[in-house]
């Protein structure tokens, strides 16, 4: 059974936050209600194609205020050095009760809670999600309620899987998969760079690589097998792929990733005290 959500509004439906909208416009949960405001007419307008009540700030400049008055959930999809500001701006013009939902990194709950009175939600989703295919996780404040929270879960659910965490490893989390999207990408990019070098058109480089990615990942969620199953089957010993995947271990990859990983955390750290 479905959940229904309550109404919504989305304050800067950018990528993260018109895919969310996307989700709730072609996928089972019902939302009773969304408005939604941009930065730009075009982007309003492209919302409204949609069905969704949109208004742009640059035709409006209380279009915040707008949408956020009989809305029972307000997710900001603002850059993280407006999210304090657009609290301020609704603060007291928002109905009351209205849960806050975050999808910025780097602007703490405690934060958020000193500017708003109510309950505070930090989520951290990732690009996938504009294709259904998304992992967020979710961290509650001091002041939200089982039910809050199960909104949020369910809001997030429509386009992709959604982890409930404490917000101290909401960094960690970002580190992995906010970020992971990229490295999969880097890696698709080195080998379509070296598919070149051999002699493959662009075309067959994108077909081999991106193929192989895809294929792999469909494999793994059809057989519900462990990552390290499917990789030994394709490794016969002394073969050509056992000799390959050699090469990686002498140099370390396990600890390259683990590096690159603490640096995305360290640096999402330093944002929060900037």
């Amino acid at each position: 059974m479905t959940r229904s959500l309550p109404h919504i509004a989305f304050i800067g439906a950018g990528n993260m936050g018109g895919a969310i909208v996307s989700g709730l416009v072609g996928g089972e949960q019902h939302a009773a209600g969304i408005r939604a405001t941009t930065r730009t007419a075009a982007s309003a307008r492209a919302l409204g194609a949609h069905g969704i009540d949109a208004k742009a700030l640059e035709a409006d400049p209380n279009a915040n205020l707008w949408a956020v008055a009989e809305a029972d959930m307000i997710v900001l999809g603002v850059k993280p050095y407006q999210i304090l500001e657009v609290l301020t701006e609704i603060a007291g013009r928002a109905k009351a009760g209205a849960t806050i939902v975050s999808v910025a990194g780097g602007i703490t709950i405690a934060s958020m809670e000193e500017r708003w009175p109510g309950a505070v939600v930090r989520c951290m989703p990732n690009t996938p999600s504009q294709v259904g295919k998304g992992v967020a996780g979710v961290s509650r404040g001091s002041r939200v309620s089982d039910d809050q929270v199960a909104d949020v879960e369910a809001l997030f659910a429509t386009v992709g899987d959604v982890i409930t965490i404490d917000e101290s490893s909401l960094n960690a989390l970002s580190s992995l998969s906010g970020s992971g999207p990229a490295y999969v990408y880097f890696f698709m990019e080195r080998f379509m760079d070296i598919a070149h070098e051999y002699g493959f058109t662009p075309a067959q480089a994108r077909t081999m690589v991106t193929g192989t990615f895809a294929g792999a990942l469909d494999l793994l969620e059809a057989t519900q097998k462990d990552p390290g199953q499917l990789r030994e089957e394709v490794t016969s010993p002394k073969g050509s792929t056992y000799e390959a995947l050699r090469v990686f271990e002498e140099a370390d990859i396990g600890a390259i990733i683990r590096k690159a990983t603490q640096a995305a955390i360290t640096r999402s750290d330093e944002m929060a005290s900037e």
